[in-house]
């Protein structure tokens, strides 16, 4: 790489960390200097305030121990059953609900489990009446379980497929009852993922906000992020949201940390062969009865409430949704966003990558180049740190005393889904690059190629599977996110989750399930077309 490479690599490396840098600090300094500190200290003293805080330990706590808990014996049994017709779709159904809008699958929970849902329906008939209430701790603790129990047993069943296949060979020789097995085998697997695997989903939970504002009925059950957006929007209290801004980033601090220290979840997908073998001590008739069911379970766990909205919202006036002057302008503010936000975390991941390899080609880069790109390559934790709803209250803070609450919603809820999507764009395209750098840097240097010939003659043939992925992916998340445009939502920002969240809170169910099926219809176009972007130095996807 020549001079003037390597400074243009850094150089917008370094712009891009600054920008992320100062927009979250933006933010955390409105809040820090909207309120005093005597009136922060006074918010934090009320039983209020601790009650809010226990609960949203408790709630994460609950979700963590049940999604992992139920996980184990789900991965088990798919792990012990590597060939049955239909698993591959079942592994992929496991990715659905982390790709899913989190308003859709919570329509789709109340359309199973809520008052007029199918479970009491089916308990109604049976002369039981109706006792389930999902409204409360107990909705919170389904939803969250929803979500998290495919992430949970993905995990742990990528980390039974890495056991090489002479360790159950071997059991199978020895006659080993499955008990033994699982001591002896899958046990010393899954144990040293268990910690990861919590914290993660810990994190999640804690850091809930649309499943909490839905579900949480009330204010016995409301997590710190729910009463942020309460204090703002509804009792426009301040020196309550700046507090419990604080309290809410003190928390996630405080996870983050106790992630780095965790051994790693692991990463689904990879395994120690491509094609597990089958298991000799899994040829038990009841093992087998008892797997199949548990995998009919789990699958049923997932499709239900997507079947809910599908059938439903079938069901609702879709015409007239399309061509309500409201439903267009969402549509299209939506997709504005999305795009932007998307492009926006592309670009500084690109951004971020290229100037991390720059570095890392120096022979021996001095502390000021290993200190940026170690804070470079820490951007897709840190900017968990500081939550979208945090950051939205610092720049609504920030902005309303000037009037510019309304004409900057966009472009702030926009740089918020951008920070959002960075860690899963850096995580898709990270390994790219590396990979393809490795392959073609001896190549490009030779043909003496660079700077925009190598982009279009090397790069981006090689690369254009994984950016358009990344790029897809992350306008998925932005077209169904809530949390950012939550506190700049109304007449002036209608975005297609607000719609759906404003039908849902004026009790129009239909439209609300209506438009939740065009939502989950839109992300599901972008991520097939993501995963079928064409495969690198191929045509149309296709080997010559």
């Amino acid at each position: 790489m020549s001079g003037t490479e390597f400074r243009r690599s850094l150089s917008v490396g370094l712009i891009a960390l600054l920008a992320v840098l100062g927009f979250i600090a933006v933010a955390v300094a409105a809040l820090a200097g909207f309120g005093r500190l005597a009136d922060a200290a006074a918010v934090l003293h009320e039983p209020y305030v601790w009650r809010i805080l226990r609960f949203t330990l408790y709630q994460a706590f609950l979700s963590t121990l049940i999604s992992v808990a139920l996980a184990i014996p789900v991965a088990l049994a798919m792990a012990r059953r590597p060939h049955f017709p239909g698993r591959i779709w079942i592994v992929r159904l496991m990715a659905v609900p982390l790709g899913l809008p989190v308003l859709i699958g919570a329509l789709g929970i109340i359309g199973i489990w809520g008052r007029q849902g199918l479970f009491n329906d089916a308990l109604d008939l049976a002369t039981l009446g109706r006792p389930l209430q999902i409204y409360g701790l107990q909705g919170i603790l389904i939803a969250h379980v929803y979500f998290n129990l495919p992430l949970a047993a993905r995990l742990v069943l990528a980390g039974l497929e890495r056991v090489p296949q002479e360790y159950f060979k071997t059991a199978a020789m020895l006659a080993m009852p499955q008990r033994t097995v699982f001591r002896l085998i899958e046990w010393p697997v899954i144990a040293p993922l268990i910690a990861g695997v919590a914290g993660l989903i810990f994190m999640l939970c804690a850091t809930s906000f649309t499943l909490v504002l839905i579900l949480g009925g009330g204010p016995a059950a409301t997590t710190i992020e729910v009463a942020i957006y309460q204090a703002l929007r509804f009792d426009f209290n301040p020196a309550r949201a700046v507090a419990l801004s604080g309290l809410q980033i003190s928390l996630t601090a405080l996870v983050l940390a106790a992630l780095a220290f965790l051994p790693r979840a692991g990463d689904p997908g990879t395994s120690a062969s491509s094609e597990p073998g089958r298991r000799p001590d899994a040829d038990h008739r009841a093992s087998r009865g008892m797997d199949f069911a548990l995998i009919a379970l789990f699958t049923l766990w997932l499709l239900l409430p997507l079947a809910v909205i599908v059938v439903k919202g079938a069901g609702a006036d879709l015409l007239g949704l399309l061509v309500e002057p409201v439903f267009l302008r969402a549509t299209a503010t939506s997709l504005a966003i999305a795009l932007s936000a998307a492009l926006a975390s592309l670009g500084v991941a690109l951004s971020f990558i290229t100037a991390i390899g720059a570095i890392r080609a120096l022979r021996e880069p001095g502390p000021f180049f290993r200190g940026s790109a170690g804070a470079m390559s820490a951007m897709g934790s840190l900017v968990l740190l500081v939550p979208p709803i945090v950051l939205g209250t610092g720049w609504f803070l920030l902005l309303r005393p000037f009037g510019l609450t309304d004409a900057a919603a966009p472009l702030i809820v926009a740089a918020i889904n951008a920070l959002m999507a960075l860690p899963f764009v850096l995580r898709v395209l990270q390994p790219a690059f590396a990979v393809h750098r490795s392959r073609t840097a001896r190549l490009a240097a030779s043909l003496g190629l660079s700077g925009f010939a190598r982009l279009r003659i090397v790069d981006w043939p090689g690369l254009k599977r994984p950016v358009l992925t990344a790029l897809a992916f992350a306008m998925a998340l932005s077209l169904g996110d809530l949390g950012a445009v939550a506190l700049f939502g109304g007449d002036q920002l209608t975005t297609l989750p607000w719609l759906l969240y404003s039908r849902l809170g004026s009790y129009r169910t239909d439209d609300a399930i209506g438009l939740a099926l065009i939502l989950g219809a839109l992300c599901l176009i972008l991520m097939i077309a993501g995963t079928r972007a064409p495969a690198s130095g191929t045509r149309e996807g296709k080997t010559p």
